[in-house]
């Protein structure tokens, strides 16, 4: 899959989509080369990155800090980097099955 890799350090890049203003904030399958995230909040003064970085940090299991916005805080195209996560992406795709 093209949507995540890992650097040598062994953290977690992921390639995103987001689509704000969605009624659940969640995984919602792949969007070209990126995994799609609807999020709840809308794209306001940074309120739908910070829910973002939230959502993440919960399903990695991971302290909001190891969480990092590399790429795209004010686009819909957002790249992440993840220290040391607690699961692979595959923790995401297991959300998509419910």
């Amino acid at each position: 899959m093209d949507w995540y890799r890992y650097d040598d350090a062994n953290n977690l890049i992921l390639t995103l989509h987001i689509q704000t203003g969605a009624r659940n904030t969640e995984a919602a399958g792949l969007h070209g080369d990126a995994l799609k995230i609807k999020l709840v909040a809308a794209p306001v003064e940074g309120k739908a990155n910070a829910e973002l970085l939230k959502f993440l940090a919960k399903h990695f299991d991971v302290p909001l800090c190891q969480v990092i916005l590399k790429q795209g805080s004010k686009s819909r195209h957002k790249v992440i980097l993840i220290q040391q996560p607690g699961y692979g992406p595959d923790v995401l795709f297991n959300e998509l099955q419910g």
